[in-house]
């Protein structure tokens, strides 16, 4: 009998090509994707509409639902968080308690909720930053996820819920937009390299954060939900890395496809939020215990996005 896959915050940026993924694995008719939104975005997955901070509908669509895994990926992001922190730490927590609590009653297997580097703060070692070390973050999206990884490590030590998880950095994709994080900036650039040929960043241009590519991603999500659980060794959530740059960097890389691509920079709020979270990340710990491996590099990124922009989205296409 196939397994039941029920997913949280299926429209997001994750959500939206997560869902892909597991009705591929599973079979759509297998998969449920909820959200706040009216309508999910793949027609042929069942869908219904799911508000997070529902504590009771959460627990009536677990119960009626018996999902073997549950994905929980409602959040609050970074910047959207700073404009609201009070929302965004009722979202990002009660949620997650809500979700857990189900899962336990319900017994649900296996439990997949994704933290981030913004769990890290500005006394975190910035560079090759280490799976474990000092983590103190000052924003509330960052505080919530650190939270949430200790609540995730507990739940499994105090009840036995398989919850498993990793530290997301900045993710680039083409198929959904962003959701109002401080490295959407590498989304929106490549829309701007196709529309308009220049693109004002919100960040200065030496501002080097982490990066990983959305099939990247979506894979390993898939491989650590997938690896036998003795090889889960870390319960509170796992550093993930696929590569590291600067808004000039990728600005460079971009310009090799479209001479003439230029930014600007005018540093903002969120300017500060990105000077406090790790330049890269030292994710040896994933490599080593369930064999993670990025396969896109920057280049390898940009000719992809590029390619998918514009023949797949009709992005730039009158240019």
């Amino acid at each position: 009998m196939a397994e039941k896959i029920l997913i949280i915050g299926a429209c997001g940026q994750i959500g939206t090509e997560l869902t892909e993924a597991l009705a591929g694995i599973y079979g759509a008719a297998n998969v449920l994707a909820t959200d706040v939104r009216d309508s999910g975005t793949a027609p042929e997955v069942p869908y219904q509409k799911l508000d997070v901070l529902d504590e009771k509908g959460v627990f009536e669509t677990i119960k009626r639902f018996k999902p073997d895994q549950i994905y929980h990926l409602a959040a609050l992001l970074s910047a959207t968080a700073e404009k609201n922190p009070k929302l965004g730490w009722q979202l990002n927590m009660d949620g997650l308690f809500y979700v857990l609590d189900a899962a336990l009653e319900a017994g649900t297997r296996k439990v997949y909720w994704p933290s981030s580097i913004a769990a890290f703060g500005p006394n975190t070692p910035r560079h090759a930053t280490p799976q474990y070390c000092v983590m103190d973050p000052n924003t509330v999206y960052g505080i919530s996820k650190l939270a949430g990884e200790r609540y995730a490590e507990y739940y499994f030590k105090r009840y036995g819920l398989d919850v498993r998880s990793l530290r997301y950095p900045g993710l680039i994709g083409w198929k959904s937009a962003p959701g109002g994080g401080t490295t959407d900036y590498a989304v929106a650039i490549y829309y701007d390299a196709l529309q308009t040929g220049v693109h004002n960043c919100f960040l200065r241009e030496d501002t080097e954060l982490p990066m990983l590519y959305m099939p990247d991603a979506i894979r390993a999500t898939l491989e650590i939900m997938h690896a036998p659980a003795e090889q889960i060794r870390i319960r509170s959530s796992y550093n993930l890395a696929g590569m590291s740059f600067d808004p000039a960097t990728i600005t460079a890389s971009i310009a090799n496809h479209i001479p003439g691509f230029h930014s600007t920079y005018t540093p903002d709020f969120r300017q500060a939020i990105a000077d406090s979270w790790p330049a890269s990340i030292d994710d040896s710990h994933a490599r080593s215990d369930w064999g993670w491996k990025p396969n896109f590099d920057l280049d390898a990124m940009t000719a992809d996005m590029l390619l998918n922009l514009r023949s797949v989205k009709g992005v730039g296409a009158g240019a």
